[in-house]
């Protein structure tokens, strides 16, 4: 029963609750807020969007220092540096593990050029139909590689984007 009356005089209006079952609903469910703060926060991805929008009607500065981009697409991905008009090709048509060594020492020696030794910010654009796991996999490499500061963009938005 939710309460109980006094029952020993007509007029008393003393009413005790009985407050188990709510203390037993707020305890589950601060279980389950626990569980699921728990997972939101192992679960996340800290990127910051990059590129121009394709409805934005500001034209921005040209950028004078090179950028670095890659480029993914179904079977193959493009490392590409603005300015210089480098590109170079990743092919995804090996397992995974050779893709990703290669596309590592890509960005292992353009980390180490003059123009990228004390740069942390890279952009990546993925076409359609490239699988999520390989978007992650390129943006866990470009971390590991000193890219931290990794972007997501479209990939007509890229500042090097190859002419295919």
């Amino acid at each position: 029963m939710g309460a109980s009356l006094g029952t020993d005089d007509k007029k008393s209006v003393n009413v005790e609750l009985n407050i188990v079952p709510f203390i037993d609903l707020m305890s589950c469910l601060t279980a389950f807020l626990l569980v699921t703060a728990a997972w939101s926060s192992l679960a996340q991805i800290n990127i910051r969007p990059k590129g121009i929008a394709r409805d934005s009607a500001t034209i921005e500065k040209i950028d004078e220092d090179p950028r670095a981009s890659i480029l993914l697409q179904k079977d193959t991905i493009w490392v590409g540096i603005s300015r210089i008009n480098d590109f170079r090709q990743v092919s995804l048509g090996d397992e995974e593990a050779v893709w990703k060594k290669a596309l590592r020492d890509l960005l292992d020696e353009h980390k180490k050029s003059t123009y990228f030794a004390e740069k942390t910010e890279i952009e990546i654009g993925a076409e359609d139909k490239v699988e999520y796991q390989i978007i992650i996999s390129a943006m866990d490499t470009a971390i590991a590689a000193g890219f931290v500061d990794v972007g997501l963009a479209d990939p007509a938005s890229l500042s090097a984007r190859p002419q295919l």
